[in-house]
């Protein structure tokens, strides 16, 4: 589920934390003992959002309780449409067991702001998409699903106080959003093709740990490799983001061969112009287009029959 942009961006950041920690990377262990908190903090972000996003829902009889045990409640109060609360995909989350242990165990009852619950739920209760969500007689898949999508598009992803919520609980939210949009549609499409036990695959887990301890392992072997190719450059001088990027570029070119050359320049191309400065991406480009072409006269890059393709 997480993409490997998100694992690379994650690796970056470890290896610029590196630069200046005391104690090196020994071995894989090492790597994934660094690699693995962040990995799992992506699995408790996505967790948390479905996790919202069914309070959000749940909130209806929450609702419904409050305004039926008014001192003089009207027949507006008495008769509060809860249909949502039993929507599809909340009830299918609300019962399934390993979703509720993840909960559980990332301990996410005590992130749980309600009051923000309450103030999305009460944004839209009046809105029309609501409104002709609950007069709908029959309960259609599509529309179960709609309702949802809208508030956690509409009234999550895009209220501030909600972001703001995200990035005080989860420090790597900003680095997870965009991710977690597609993940969230995914499982609106197909929540029974979700694998819960594992939100981050073991595979994704030993690619991250291994580009971690490869990139910081052959880090100055890379670096031998660009040096040549700064012409006026001062190595020292070449932002740290940059140096690092091209690092682990190099890399995916070197040793791990299902990753074709193609897709590993351009993914580093657009971290490097959404960590680092203006010109690192062309920067980043230029270098890692002419050591690719040297490494492949020398016929160094070993690719699989899929890479290439």
């Amino acid at each position: 589920m997480i993409s490997r942009r998100n694992i690379r961006v994650k690796v970056m950041q470890i290896l610029y934390a590196l630069e200046t920690a005391e104690s090196p990377l020994a071995s894989l262990e090492d790597a994934r003992r660094l690699i693995d908190p962040h990995l799992d903090q992506t699995e408790a972000i996505y967790t948390y959002l479905l996790y919202f996003l069914t309070e959000v829902a749940s909130y209806a009889r929450t609702d419904a309780q409050i305004r039926a045990s008014k001192l003089l409640p009207t027949p507006e109060d008495l008769n509060v449409n809860t249909k949502i609360a039993d929507n599809k995909w909340v009830k299918y989350l609300q019962e399934h067991p390993v979703f509720q242990q993840k909960k559980k165990k990332a301990l996410l009852e005590h992130v749980i702001d309600m009051d923000l619950v309450k103030k999305i739920y009460h944004q839209l209760i009046e809105l029309d998409v609501y409104r002709f969500y609950i007069i709908a007689a029959e309960r259609d898949e599509k529309e179960e699903k709609e309702i949802l999508s809208y508030i956690f598009h509409e009234l999550m992803m895009k209220n501030e106080e909600f972001d703001q919520h995200m990035e005080d609980n989860f420090p790597h939210w900003p680095d997870d959003r965009d991710m977690m949009s597609v993940l969230i549609n995914n499982f609106f499409q197909k929540p029974t093709g979700i694998d819960f036990h594992s939100i981050v695959p073991e595979e994704k887990r030993e690619y991250a740990a291994e580009l971690l301890f490869t990139a910081y392992e052959k880090k100055s072997y890379c670096r031998d490799l660009i040096a040549p190719k700064l012409e006026h450059w001062d190595p020292e001088r070449i932002a740290v983001i940059d140096m690092i990027l091209m690092i682990m570029a190099i890399c995916e070119f070197l040793y791990f061969p299902t990753i074709p050359t193609k897709v590993t320049i351009n993914e580093y191309i657009d971290i490097a112009k959404a960590y680092s400065t203006p010109q690192s991406g062309q920067f980043v480009n230029g270098i890692l287009d002419n050591i690719l072409k040297d490494l492949e006269a020398q016929e160094k890059i070993q690719k699989t029959d899929q890479a290439r393709n």
